[in-house]
């Protein structure tokens, strides 16, 4: 069960209500508040409308699907969405009195109450005749204008949310002044200096001035042109419209015969007084004015139509200068930032801010060249498409301080100086305390890395995997080795070790790259590099160069990894005797010497060749070691192991060649040459699989394989396009077996094994494990000097499904994570006693179990996308088994902390979220969540410790969720705070002759206008009111003090009204009721009293 809720201070919030128990330990509480948590981060995906508190200083961000994203100062943020999805076209605050109005797109207008932690609606008006195209709401004033697409205006009272009966007809407000409809509204303001005076811009061109209390048009102002927006100079005496001609028409509100000038910004003067050719529409128009200076006019839109391919562009004219500010993408909405909030007084304008397609820039108005602010919120996650993220919770403690001080020295210059001028709002108490890192991959090579520690998300460093490659300038030059069509950089799988510091990367175009973490700035002369010649089978008759591959040496033999090395150096030869492409990679290497920067710096770099015309498959499973020294990574054609201490190949195999003569399925090797397909081709199932089950559609079957193998090509979120790698045919790749799961530890590794020992457990897509012995050198210099042993252990175990993840327990139950090497810097020259201490130390797991006695066992934990299994060692006797799903697959599986016991967490395509204790594998925690609709979420979901995990919820936002009792007991302490109660700045000063004379604003009693008694009822079927969801919330979460005191009192008085309300209009139906009984009762009597007995 789903309950939606909003948060604040970097957040939204989704409950799953669940009771978890594990061996009499309670997970969650029993209590009402029993829930885990989500909360969004990121740029708010489509947005549609803007709106900014300038007392409060908030700013609202409404989506095409419906989500309201509030922000404050730098680490306050809230997510709310309305029930319905409907696109929000408008937003308007009640300027200090926290509280917010949205108009949808399905006609609803809807209140939300800010003046508690996690929002809520108190009010919905659902319109039923009529379409909302326009609201306005004056300051300090509880009526809003409702403009229609007929062309009418409706005012809602926003205290009870009602319709008042005053309305403004289009055809009484144009009368005989034109012919024809004048379109919808799309502008409504009052007079600044008389809020008698209501300025109504309809579509067509017609601007009509209307007076509020004799009803009538004071003045009609027609165009040949279509208005877009329209803006009042704060003295009252002129406003300017915004044409659909790329013009400028400023108005004296006196003179309504024609414009008092006629100004476009961008149009080419033309001699002899000609008219200026059309420029595209003016979307969006604001008049600033200084009382020290010339006013401001800012405006989007209205460029020539000759500035073909030009950026969207905001234009200011300030005096005679004017600047155009280009923008990366186009502009959505702008708000002008003044110093005060009321419209008849000197507007001071300090900054604007721009909402862009997939960007929120602030514009500092007040320095010469108008720089940018440095945005502070986590904003940038989509600068490139993601591709892949993991999430680490509970990372060593100097990890963030050691990425942000890397980081720091990437930040750009030339950022405006001053405050962000978003401050509002309050932070929540940071309660949690354990850090938390996210990493994203990018679809153009990048890494970001993100500190998520608590609630909130900050960019920490960023990783450019791309600069180690050469570039093609244009697509001419692209090498004709490349697998993919575009973003051949594109990160697919990352393989972090905290601990050592060690990352691990594997790309789109079969490369896989490894980083060593380094205060000290380097040149690296020569980038080390391997080619891995990567094959399908083991005795290829046809292989050009006659080349075998020998088996895995055996136990005792100690072969030389050297000689199981087919190609560990930059390859020579492009193709092979027949013109075949062979021994290429895909991606060449820069051969210039490389500065690198503080932070990650290149060990390695190996890249999967092209053999016999045939392009490598792509990587599907990866893993590091820092203990070792080994970075293993396999596809589906086999699995290569390297050694980057040594900069050597110690393993390269076919998958069938890992089984020997144990191979269960009896397949015999073929040669990729006898089934090649041209390299061109793309087919639309690019699997690595065997055969799927029938119960699945074709649809979810496609999503399956394309999973499993990585090959995502999700056009939507304008990811790494299709792979040429999936030119073999799909039966032949049906047949092959991938790798897909690789897990470096230290245990027993065969059945009469006496004591662990370092090992590497391999997992593939037909549900087979299989154990790699590892013999490793002694540590110091012979790690360098003597080869590391690896042979094959004999051991084969089996499950349903592919297998996703593995891990070890000790006897008591804890994880045994793989060893690691403490992090320490390698770009300093050790002293001696340094190295002495390097010889003797031996990297070990840092587990529990390390100082328990040989005979103690271990549990092997195993999970596929179909079951879960705990294998005991070293009798590989299956204690526990667990069938995680029969109808569906297990898209993501992690082995997880969570109370200080260890679950397994599972993700399924059907959009459960499973989890099961361990080792016993009983079910804790099983509740449909979300389920998989792209593959965006199904190459982005992942767990991590401490009950928490994270997706990709749209292309620009994550969502992360928590099952984790700490941070639902110390939630409310965590969320922020939206308002704060603040003083409205005194009304300006209408000085003493214009006191004497009647000038200076003239103020309007709307209650005597719009209420009741004066106007009458609204039309009940004009307009629903639907209570909202809201109002005991409210009551809990209103602020403190008089404040909350208020908030309870007008929440008292609005409950009652409504109830009051809802009896009146029970009353009124059963009158209506009752009278419409009577009336056709009458008409029957009429109709029937001259009858004769015998005419019935």
């Amino acid at each position: 069960m789903l309950r939606e809720v909003a948060l604040s201070c970097g957040a939204s919030w989704i409950g799953i209500e669940v009771i978890l128990r594990q061996a009499g330990l309670l997970i969650g509480s029993s209590s009402d508040d029993e829930s885990g948590f989500t909360v969004r981060h990121g740029f708010p995906y489509q947005p549609s409308a803007l709106a900014f508190d300038p007392v409060q200083k908030i700013l609202a961000i409404g989506t095409q699907t419906g989500a309201l994203r509030l922000f404050g100062r730098p680490g306050v943020e809230c997510y709310c969405q309305h029930d319905s999805g409907a696109a929000v076209i408008q937003l308007q605050f009640l300027i200090n009195e926290g509280a917010l109005v949205s108009a949808l797109a399905d006609d609803t207008l809807h209140l939300w109450n800010l003046r508690q932690k996690r929002p809520a609606i108190l009010h919905s008006l659902k319109f039923n005749r009529e379409r909302i195209t326009f609201c306005h709401l004056p300051f300090q004033s509880k009526w809003l204008y409702v403009g229609t697409e007929r062309g009418n205006i409706h005012i809602v009272n926003v205290e009870s949310f009602t319709l008042s009966g005053y309305v403004i007809m289009w055809n009484k407000a144009i009368e005989l002044s034109s012919k024809s409809h004048p379109g919808p509204i799309v502008h409504i303001s009052d007079n600044p200096m008389d809020e008698g005076k209501l300025l109504i811009g309809f579509e067509s061109g017609t601007v009509v001035l209307w007076d509020l209390k004799s009803k009538k048009a004071d003045y009609r102002y027609t165009h040949d042109e279509a208005i877009h927006s329209v803006a009042w100079h704060h003295e009252g005496k002129q406003f300017i419209c915004s044409h659909s001609d790329g013009t400028l028409t400023i108005w004296n509100v006196k003179s309504p015969t024609k414009p008092f000038q006629t100004i476009t910004p961008h149009g080419k003067q033309l001699k002899d007084g000609k008219k200026p050719e059309p420029c595209k529409p003016i979307l969006k128009v604001e008049y600033k004015t200084t009382r020290a200076g010339e006013p401001f006019i800012i405006l989007s839109g209205g460029l020539s139509y000759d500035t073909v391919g030009r950026r969207p562009c905001l234009t200011v004219m300030h005096g005679k200068s004017t600047a155009v500010l280009e923008m990366d993408y186009s502009i959505v909405d702008f708000l002008t930032l003044c110093e005060t909030p009321y419209p008849n007084d000197f507007q001071e304008p300090y900054a604007v801010v721009v909402l862009l397609e997939k960007d929120l820039v602030l514009i500092d108005l007040a320095q010469n060249g108008y720089p940018i602010f440095e945005n502070p919120y986590p904003l940038t996650i989509h600068e490139s498409p993601v591709t892949c993220c993991e999430y680490f919770a509970d990372c060593p403690v100097d990890l963030i301080p050691a990425l942000y001080s890397v980081g720091a020295r990437q930040k750009r210059q030339g950022y405006s100086k001053k405050e962000w001028p978003i401050s509002g709002g309050n932070w929540g108490l940071i309660t949690q305390s354990y850090p938390e890192i996210i990493i994203t991959g990018h679809a153009d090579g990048s890494i970001k890395f993100w500190d998520a520690s608590a609630i909130t998300l900050q960019v920490l460093y960023k990783l450019k995997t791309a600069k180690v490659f050469e570039k093609s300038r244009n697509k001419d030059d692209r090498p004709n080795t490349d697998i993919v069509d575009e973003d051949p950089y594109a990160i697919q799988i990352i393989s972090w070790c905290p601990e050592s510091r060690m990352l691990c990367i594997a790309g789109v175009s079969a490369h896989v790259i490894i980083y060593r973490f380094s205060k000290q700035e380097v040149t690296t002369e020569v980038i080390p590099m391997l080619e891995v010649r990567l094959l399908y089978e083991i005795n290829d008759i046809e292989s050009p160069d006659g080349e075998q591959v020998p088996p895995l040496p055996t136990p005792g033999t100690g072969s030389n990894p050297q000689s199981i090395v087919p190609q560990s150096h930059p390859s020579t030869s492009s193709s092979s005797s027949d013109g075949l492409r062979d021994n290429v990679p895909c991606l060449k290497v820069k051969n210039s010497p490389l500065k690198q920067s503080p932070g990650y710096q290149i060990e390695l770099v190996i890249q999967l060749v092209w053999v016999s015309g045939e392009p490598p498959q792509q990587i599907t499973s990866l893993a590091v070691n820092s203990a070792y020294g080994l970075v293993v990574f396999g596809n589906c054609n086999g699995i290569a192991m390297v050694d980057y201490l040594q900069k050597t190949v110690l393993l390269n195999l076919g998958t069938i060649e890992l089984y020997g003569s144990n191979d269960p399925y009896r397949r015999e090797p073929r040669s990729p040459r006898k089934s090649r397909q041209p390299s061109g081709g793309m087919l639309t199932v690019a699997s690595c699989m065997c055969g799927l089950s029938n119960l699945y559609s074709e649809s979810v079957k496609k999503l399956r394989t394309s999973y499993i193998s990585k090959s995502f090509h999700d056009v939507k979120d304008n990811s790494f396009s299709r792979s040429r790698s999936s030119s073999v045919t799909s039966i032949d790749k049906e047949s092959r077996e991938a790798i897909s799961a690789l897990h470096f530890c230290e245990t027993f590794t065969r059945k009469n094994d006496t004591s662990p020992s370092p090992c590497l457990w391999v997992g593939t897509t037909l549900g087979t494990v299989l154990v790699i012995v590892l013999n490793l050198p002694p540590g110091g210099e012979q790690r360098l000097l003597q080869p590391v042993i690896v042979s094959p252990s004999g051991t084969i175990l089996r499950l349903k499904g592919a297998i996703l993840r593995m891990a070890f327990l000790d006897t008591t139950g804890s994880l045994v994570p793989p060893a690691h090497e403490p992090w320490r810097e390698h770009n300093v020259p050790e002293d001696k006693d340094e190295k002495d201490k390097s010889k003797k130390r031996r990297p070990v797991s840092v587990s529990p179990s390390s100082s328990q006695e040989i005979s103690e066992n271990q549990y092997a934990v195993i999970c596929s996308e179909k079951q879960a299994k705990v294998i005991s060692l070293p009798s590989q006797n299956c204690l526990y088994k667990q069938n995680i799903t029969e109808t569906s697959f297990v898209l993501r599986g992690d082995i997880v902390s969570l109370s200080n016991s260890i679950c397994l967490a599972c993700f399924c395509a059907n959009g459960h979220i499973m989890t099961f204790s361990l080792p016993s594998l009983r079910p804790l925690l099983d509740v449909y969540y979300l389920p998989l609709t792209n593959m965006r979420i199904a190459r982005t979901f992942c767990f991590t410790n401490n009950g928490q995990a994270l997706y990709l919820v749209s292309p620009t936002e994550i969502q992360r969720l928590t099952y984790s009792q700490e941070t639902c007991e110390n939630l409310q302490e965590m969320l922020g705070e939206l308002f704060t109660p603040v003083e409205t700045p005194e009304a300006p000063n209408r000085g003493f002759f214009k006191g004497l004379f009647g000038g200076g604003a003239q103020s309007l009693d709307r209650e005597e206008l719009f209420g009741e008694s004066a106007s009458g009822k609204a039309s009940r079927s004009l307009a629903q009111h639907i209570p909202g969801p809201g109002g005991i919330e409210g009551v809990k979460g209103a602020a403190s003090g008089v404040v909350g005191e208020l908030a309870r009192a007008r929440l008292a008085l609005d409950e009652r009204g409504q109830k009051l309300g809802e009896l009146e209009e029970k009353t009124a139906a059963m009158l209506y009721s009752a009278d419409s009984f009577s009336k056709h009762a009458h008409e029957m009597m009429l109709k029937y009293k001259d009858k004769k007995w015998y005419q019935f």
